[in-house]
């Protein structure tokens, strides 16, 4: 049987040591030139301390995340196709893995231990789209599109013999109707969630048929209670360390963000489409979907005027810590993964990254704070289980959904290096603002500098348009700083914070006593509640403004996203529905014909395709004629056209995505003479026209959706000839 093979991040760095190319370590180099001079020498990959004088030409490497999570690709056999939709460890350490495509394999010797490599043995198929797993007591639970299945091995010889429905739900067909779990009670019952249905021809999700965008209790013996509302696309699940349930949701229609919200019975968790069902038998609401505020207002605003619903504990900014919020796993591992014992790790699936986030109760309810931890896996993060011997099995798939990791589908394992990363641990919220925790203590001096940290807070629109671009940013001044004795704790005095709001913490001038740099220098944190307690007394260091009145007036005039710019498909955006931009940026979306025309000599009609494509993907004009391109967006969620000089689509994205805060009401538009011409950022099933005159150089010209993760793949060539 033939292998795929897939690269194994460790084996060039292997190869070296094997031929005495690299005999001492950078992190020996920074141990002999502090043993020597007593200086701090500084191994970030950011902004290194400067070099002591007589050492300014040693150069140390700078640390990176794989310095100390390693991530190590599994061989797959290439006759199958591992889309990872579910993962679950067995006892005997062997994971069980389900596909997209409905099989079911049990993967031995995962770890690669030895010479062996890892041997795949099909369980189970024929199922419909599975996409979660769970183990119990001797069998392998599956949730497929339309029912909760066991699994059971009745001859113990490696595959099901039966295959046990417990419950079913209905379908409608729609392709958007995935359904994901189960997830164990301790009473023995199990969790799914739900997705709603989507409609092209509404633009926006649809629950039609019952207890679409719910999540349901099931019974062993297959009773089903529903058991909380409002859920969009639940694909990730599970307990933190409390054992209380949350799940994470994705942007979209009711949802301005990727965030994570604690479910208990009798919830709503904002998408009003699941709603619609709460009449029949056994449903815990009784609230109907035309009740819920469609206002615009941040959702922490509405649930406390709608008390009905719940506002999340933790938000995930848009394209800055992903675009498609999948699996979460709590770290049980007592610390054999590293210094973040009990937080979670959350997937996402577009960006192909995992973040981190530590939840904290404040007055009964949760909310917390979420960081970066560690990106480049090889397709899209959907699952995560822990082995047995504590490293992290990261299941992916790109397919239909397409990721910034190039490949198809991959299945690695994250293994902590044991070297102690330098992050912020955890922030708290404190009566006056937050305490940052350190991995590592801190120099004292950079610490106590209020110019080492800035804190800006932001929220989003709740409304039943798809998305939402960051509303209401403003600076929060730092009135003052303690650094603990130890140096693992910065305590800062903030003015101007908001309940229910985002606040990004970014810490760039932080340095440890070593004299390293974070290797991730930003948080998130989401304020739900301020807790009680003595709030400390020192002295002013900033002035105290009621609010931030420069930032908040900067980000009053910053032209905002038109989400609702283009009309319905088959008629034409009128001009000026979006704030005017500056005189460059006119001239690269025109969405009037020049009266100087007459008529085009093209126009391009151009449609989205599944799977993050344009169609067509190439179009061929003559230099200097004149274009009309016609933008439909087809799909389900946002998307911009953009063309680019040739070669500068992922320069122009890069770009993009540094826009960080004001991305989405820029349109993903950064100020680059690399961008030609642009639409506005579309919401689903609208269309922009745009006019332009062709460059006069023939050559190959890109265009691209600039959104953050959709610009690696959703590109297309405008072919100009002569």
């Amino acid at each position: 049987m033939k292998v795929k093979q897939h690269p194994l991040h460790i084996l060039a760095k292997t190869a070296l040591f094997a031929a005495g190319l690299a005999c001492v370590s950078p992190f020996a180099v920074q141990a002999q030139i502090q043993s020597k001079t007593g200086l701090p020498v500084s191994s970030s990959s950011k902004q290194p301390a400067p070099a002591p004088k007589g050492l300014a030409k040693l150069e140390v490497d700078p640390e990176k995340e794989d310095d100390f999570y390693k991530l190590i690709s599994l061989p797959v056999p290439e006759d199958i196709i591992l889309e990872v939709g579910g993962m679950v460890t067995l006892p005997d350490g062997n994971l069980a893995v389900c596909t997209r495509r409905g099989e079911v394999w049990i993967v031995s010797n995962p770890y690669i231990s030895g010479s062996a490599r890892p041997t795949y043995k099909r369980f189970a198929y024929g199922l419909h789209e599975p996409l979660g797993l769970a183990y119990k007591d001797g069998d392998i639970y599956v949730t497929q599109r339309s029912e909760l299945t066991r699994l059971h091995d009745a001859d113990g010889d490696g595959r099901a013999d039966s295959y046990d429905k417990i419950y079913s739900w209905p379908l409608s067909g729609n392709y958007h109707e995935y359904s994901y779990g189960p997830t164990f009670l301790p009473n023995g019952n199990m969790l799914v969630t739900l997705n709603v249905g989507w409609s092209n021809s509404l633009g926006h999700g649809v629950s039609l048929v019952p207890w679409r965008g719910w999540t349901l209790e099931i019974t062993p013996d297959g009773k089903m209670t529903p058991f909380a509302a409002g859920m969009r696309s639940p694909a990730g699940y599970g307990m933190n360390a409390a054992g209380d349930f949350f799940y994470t949701e994705n942007q979209g229609d009711w949802v301005g963000s990727g965030r994570i919200s604690q479910v208990e019975k009798g919830d709503f968790l904002g998408n009003a489409e699941s709603l619609r069902w709460t009449d029949l038998p056994g449903s815990p609401l009784k609230i109907k979907p035309q009740e819920v505020p469609n206002t615009g207002e941040p959702l922490y605003d509405v649930s406390k005027k709608f008390t009905a619903l719940k506002a999340p504990a933790v938000w995930l900014p848009h394209g800055i810590l992903g675009i498609s919020t999948s699996g979460l796993l709590t770290d049980n591992t007592k610390g054999k993964f590293g210094p973040f014992e009990n937080q979670l790790f959350i997937g996402d699936q577009g960006q192909s990254i995992l973040s981190r986030v530590d939840f904290e109760k404040v007055k009964g309810e949760y909310q917390g704070v979420v960081f970066p931890f560690r990106e480049g896996f090889s397709s899209g993060v959907l699952r995560m289980v822990w082995g047995h011997d504590a490293s992290m099995f990261v299941g992916m798939t790109s397919r239909g959904w397409s990721s910034t990791g190039k490949e198809q589908f991959s299945l690695q394992r994250v293994v902590w290096t044991g070297k102690m990363p330098f992050e912020m641990k955890t922030i708290h919220a404190m009566p006056d603002g937050f305490e940052i925790e350190f991995t590592e203590p801190v120099d004292a001096e950079t610490a106590a500098d209020p110019a080492s940290y800035k804190v800006t807070g932001f929220n989003y629109k709740y409304h039943a348009t798809y998305g939402s671009p960051v509303i209401n940013r403003g600076g929060c001044p730092i009135r003052g700083i303690v650094v603990s004795k130890d140096g693992l704790k910065a305590r800062l005095v903030v003015d101007s914070l908001r309940l229910g709001y985002i606040h990004e913490i970014s810490t760039p001038g932080i340095r440890s006593t070593k004299g390293r740099t974070l290797l991730h220098n930003v948080g998130y944190y989401t304020l739900n509640n301020i807790p009680d307690g003595d709030k400390l007394n020192v002295a002013s260091i900033a002035p105290a403004p009621k609010h931030d009145h420069e930032m908040m007036a900067s980000a009053a005039n910053t032209p905002p996203v038109n989400t609702k710019a283009g009309t319905k498909k088959g008629t034409v955006a009128k001009p000026g529905t979006a704030a005017k931009p500056a005189t460059a940026a006119v001239a690269k979306r025109i969405t009037e014909m020049p009266a100087s025309w007459g008529e085009p000599d093209y126009t391009i009609n151009m449609g989205t395709k599944p799977g993050l494509k344009f169609a067509p993907e190439q179009f061929q004009v003559k230099a200097g004629s004149k274009v009309r391109v016609v933008f439909n967006n087809e799909d389900d969620m946002l998307h911009n056209f953009v063309v680019v000089m040739p070669g500068s689509a992922i320069q122009v994205g890069e770009l993009a995505m540094k826009l960080g805060l004001e991305g989405q009401e820029r349109n993903y538009i950064p100020q680059t003479d690399k961008v030609l011409h642009h639409t506005n950022l579309l919401q689903p099933n609208t269309n922009e026209s745009i006019f332009f005159t062709a460059p006069d150089k023939p050559g190959d010209y890109l265009y691209e959706c600039s959104v953050p993760g959709h610009f690696y793949v959703m590109q297309g060539t405008m072919k100009v000839v002569k």
